[in-house]
């Protein structure tokens, strides 16, 4: 914002000196009021100040009433009685055009001018009062979304899993109710328990597939925990929608591979986006233009390390990418580095992804535990600023013409009317990035008719030095724009100017020059910001997406799986009421953990998962051993914990044939650690699609912990730390 208001100041600074150098100094003064103006210092009588100094300096002091448009453009901004200022500027206009009718001058050209200081003025003041509302505005959008975020996901999945969690509860309590049906009551609970659960893992894995940040931190930490080197590039746009989940698979055994060979020092894994949206005469420099990310049409993946010596490939069979349209090419490269690329749609079709439904791009179906839904995230409205930006631009660069054409001889209007309309075209086109295809013909343009117009023709380069100030770096553009103004000054010296006309031209082709800059330039700014906060905005949905993911399988999967185990123990011990009782509490339990999900903050207590823990691992039939501490940590530290304690204990009922686990906690000087160490791992187990610990390293990495898991033998382990003093993460709330 500080540039934008820069440019401004400077803008105004240029239009005020055209005075001054005309023999006005009061023209200072006038600059100084605007000035307060731009920092939105308005009252009336600052206005009426503005009012004697103006029309002092055209009435007393014969200066140009283009003065008096720095009064009609403080009117337009006045908030208090706007529709009175407006009314008055129109009458503003027309006393300049009195005056300068009285004194025997060319009243329209006077009349352009006052019109067009005015709108220069309002629009440029207006242009940086917008950019600063939009900037400040981008964290309540980003809010904004992400509530609106969380009240689809609580319909949505209140809608499926919510409906399953009371079906449970009511059939447990029908249960204990009837204990002679019991048996058939407590098979339909446990079906709807089973589907509950594969629900709500395939709901956690469309909302996780929006991004591939979980996967990049998994993947970060495993290569790490290897002692590998590794650098990630990302260079994509999120969400991605089920493409995503495409990819983080490609990604995870190109990972596990790396890791499971042990012999590379480095990996370098890079995103990035193949082909547009954009159309054939967008440049490459305005779409790398911060603020322009607009997604692409092909989403890629590259996966290189150095720790191949042949080129057998990962295992990736059953991934399916080319049902998706996609492609995965891996092999070695003429340097001797093994290569995974993969690339899909950006849109892939549902088929391609396990459970999918939809696309998960912008206004698409999306599947959800609920049902398929549309749009994945919210409409954002286009900001009017932009086109307005535009619209000022075009009226000023219109009137300019005017202006040059009003002192053209009859038949020349019509060549010079279309050589202005090119230039005009090419002016506006210069707002969406840097094409020096239209430099060039506004330069021949600017140039070329110089003999056939005459010296009027000289103003026209003040349209050239705008874009040759965008689109250049500063140390190229001043001496450009430089060289512009000089050749203007030296074309009027061959024509034989009078000095202080030659002085004026010379002066107000500079001037030109910076109002034509700056309209470009805060229109862009405009832009960027409205791309900028709409990413805020999107980026802020994708975590909240990412999160209900890790609570979804964190918390509300692993109660669906406690409750799932102690059906099925229920019903190969004969209903027993306490069971059933048990499946109820956990039910209302998960109740709970889904209102977590949809958005409420929920805190875990440690002390009481792990009882819960070892209520389920001893329903299981599995020896428990608890070395607890006195632990006095933050509610977030324990949240966390809490979490990584569920996930363990998931894991241990799912990926293991374990006969004791022993869970331990201490507080030692690297911080806070949490262990959980289990035997009878099986051989050979590798998880295809566990987004558990991509989970927890990323709820741990927003303490400045860490997490780490190792096999040894046929004993797993799982070692959370947390630093003491850990910082809170933060939230958008």
């Amino acid at each position: 914002m500080r540039l934008a208001r820069v440019i401004v100041v400077v803008v105004l600074a240029a239009l005020a000196s055209v005075y001054v150098v005309a023999g006005a100094p009061i023209a200072l003064a006038v600059f100084g009021v605007q000035v307060l103006y731009l920092l939105k210092v308005r009252t009336w009588w600052l206005l009426a100040a503005q009012a004697v100094l103006v029309y002092t300096a055209s009435v007393a002091g014969g200066v140009s009433t283009g003065i008096l448009g720095f009064l009609a453009g403080a009117l337009l901004l006045t908030p208090a009685h706007r529709d009175t200022a407006r009314v008055l500027a129109p009458l503003v206009v027309a006393s300049a055009a009195l005056i300068d009718a009285a004194r025997g001058g060319a009243t329209a050209d006077a009349t352009i001018t006052v019109v067009l200081i005015s709108l220069v003025v309002f629009g440029l003041t207006r242009l940086v009062e917008r950019a600063g509302e939009m900037y400040a505005a981008r964290l309540s959008l980003a809010a904004a979304a992400v509530a609106a975020e969380r009240l689809r996901l609580a319909a949505e999945l209140n809608d499926g899993l919510g409906r399953s969690l009371e079906v449970i509860v009511e059939g447990g309590r029908r249960a204990l109710a009837e204990p002679d049906g019991a048996a058939e009551v407590l098979a339909s609970v446990t079906a709807t328990a089973r589907a509950a659960l594969t629900d709500a893992r395939a709901a956690s894995a469309n909302y996780r597939a929006t991004s591939l940040a979980p996967e990049l931190v998994t993947a970060r930490a495993m290569l790490d925990a290897a002692g590998i080197a590794v650098e990630v590039r990302g260079g994509h746009t999120e969400p991605l929608g089920p493409g995503g989940a495409l990819l983080a698979s490609v990604l995870r055994e190109a990972v596990i591979d790396v890791v499971r060979r042990g012999s590379a020092r480095l990996c370098v894994i890079e995103t990035s986006e193949q082909g547009d949206e954009r159309g054939p005469t967008e440049s490459s420099e305005q779409r790398d233009r911060p603020g322009n990310d607009r997604p692409g049409d092909t989403e890629r993946l590259r996966v290189v390390d150095d720790g191949h010596r042949t080129a057998e490939s990962p295992d990736f069979a059953g991934l399916r990418l080319e049902e998706a349209g996609g492609t995965l090419v891996a092999g070695l490269s003429p340097d001797g580095r093994f290569v995974v690329e993969a690339t899909v749609p950006r849109g892939p079709s549902p088929a391609a992804v396990p459970g999918g439904t939809g696309t998960g791009d912008l206004g698409a179906p999306e599947p959800t535990a609920g049902g398929t839904r549309r749009r994945l995230l919210p409409r954002l409205t286009h900001d009017a600023s932009y086109a307005v930006s535009v619209a000022v631009l075009a009226a000023v660069l219109v009137g300019l013409s005017v202006k040059a054409l009003l002192q053209l001889p009859g038949a020349l209007v019509i060549p010079a009317t279309a050589c202005l309309a090119v230039i005009v075209v090419m002016q506006l086109r210069s707002v969406n990035g840097r094409h020096m295809v239209a430099l060039g013909v506004m330069a021949v343009l600017t140039y070329a008719p110089v003999p056939v117009f005459g010296p009027v023709w000289l103003g026209v380069a003040g349209f050239l030095a705008g874009p040759v100030l965008l689109a250049f770096p500063w140390r190229a553009a001043w001496p450009m724009t430089a060289a512009i103004v000089g050749g203007v000054a030296v074309a009027g010296m061959l024509f034989g100017l009078p000095a202080p006309v030659l002085a004026n031209s010379t002066v107000s082709t500079l001037v030109t020059g910076l109002v034509v800059y700056a309209l470009l330039r805060l229109a862009q700014i405009v832009k960027e910001l409205q791309a900028a906060r709409e990413s805020l905005a999107r980026s802020a949905v994708v975590e909240e997406r990412l999160r209900a993911a890790r609570d979804l399988h964190d918390l509300l999967g692993h109660s669906l799986a406690a409750i799932l185990l102690t059906c099925e123990l229920a019903r190969r011990l004969k209903c027993p009421p306490e069971r059933i009782e048990e499946i109820v509490a956990m039910a209302e339990g998960a109740r709970a953990d889904l209102r977590s999900v949809s958005g409420e903050q929920r805190e875990l207590s440690l002390a009481a998962e792990v009882e819960s823990a070892r209520t389920v691992l001893s329903a299981a039939g599995i020896r428990v051993t608890v070395e607890p501490a006195e632990l006095d940590v933050p509610a977030e530290v324990e949240t966390v914990l809490g979490a990584v304690l569920r996930e363990a204990v998931t894991n241990v009922l799912r990926h293991s044939e374990a006969r004791q686990c022993v869970i331990t906690m201490r507080a030692g000087e690297s911080g806070l650690r949490l262990r959980v160490r289990n035997d009878g791992v099986r051989p050979g187990e590798r998880r295809r699609g566990s987004s558990g610990i991509g989970n927890l390293t990323s709820r741990l990495a927003a303490l400045d912990g860490r997490l780490t898991a190792h096999v040894d033998g046929d004993r797993f382990t799982l070692d959370a730390c947390v630093p003491h003093r850990a910082p809170v993460p933060a939230r958008i709330r």
